[in-house]
């Protein structure tokens, strides 16, 4: 694909991730689009770090959950060096995974067993708790040249900032539904117990105090069974 095609449709997909409807979604097609838009490329996933466990998102193939599982056992690996990079290189590229004799010991092994042949990552985003990283993967050797590094990178950046957007606009869906339902379990306790909003409010703290159990669960427990539990 030349420049200009691909830039018009880097165009179209930065568009196409503003309208997708979940975190999930836009993940799915940051992944899907990684295989059309970028030359070699057999599959994609994106690899999350929760210290030293991984979780896998919008994986295209399977080879990709065996590749993550594999660097979670190891506990090394390309996507995890990608992943744990906050400053610095944020790009990786191995060109001929067969090659690779004394990095990755534990993970190059098994990964030419699982016909990886050359591999791509790059930092998607990092914040206060999770480092992530979208990591492409080619079963033939040398599948990826400079076009295609540049072409990743170029999906990366634009799928960190959709990414962000996705995840902030979800996290205040969730707040506003928390706020909500925390507002109709207040009403609850003062239709029934004939009590003031400040004195219902006390009364679902204290039990998600006393009980170890978050407010927002408290406040839906007191909606679906008109008890507090």
């Amino acid at each position: 694909m030349g420049w200009e095609p691909f830039a018009l449709r880097m165009a179209a997909l930065a568009r196409d991730l503003l309208k997708q409807e979940s975190v999930n979604a836009t993940l799915e097609r940051i992944t899907t689009s990684a295989t059309e838009l970028v030359g070699g490329c057999d599959a994609a996933g994106i690899l999350i770090l929760h210290g030293t466990a991984v979780e896998t998102l919008a994986a295209t193939d399977p080879l990709v959950l065996e590749s993550d599982r594999l660097q979670e056992r190891s506990g090394e690996g390309p996507c995890f060096d990608a992943a744990r990079t906050a400053d610095g290189e944020r790009v990786f590229r191995i060109p001929d995974l067969t090659a690779e004799r004394q990095r990755w010991r534990g993970y190059a092994p098994g990964a030419r067993a699982l016909g990886v042949g050359s591999m791509m990552g790059f930092l998607l985003y990092t914040d206060d708790e999770e480092p992530g990283a979208l990591n492409l993967y080619a079963r033939a050797p040398g599948a990826f040249d400079d076009d295609g590094e540049l072409a990743g990178w170029l999906l990366a950046s634009h799928s960190a900032v959709a990414l962000s957007g996705a995840r902030t606009h979800a996290q205040l869906e969730h707040a506003v539904a928390t706020r909500h339902t925390i507002g109709e379990a207040m009403g609850i306790l003062v239709g029934s117990r004939v009590l003031t909003e400040e004195q219902a409010f006390d009364v679902l703290r204290r039990h998600s105090q006393e009980n170890n159990v978050k407010l927002r669960d408290v406040a839906r427990r007191l909606c679906e069974h008109g008890e507090l539990g």
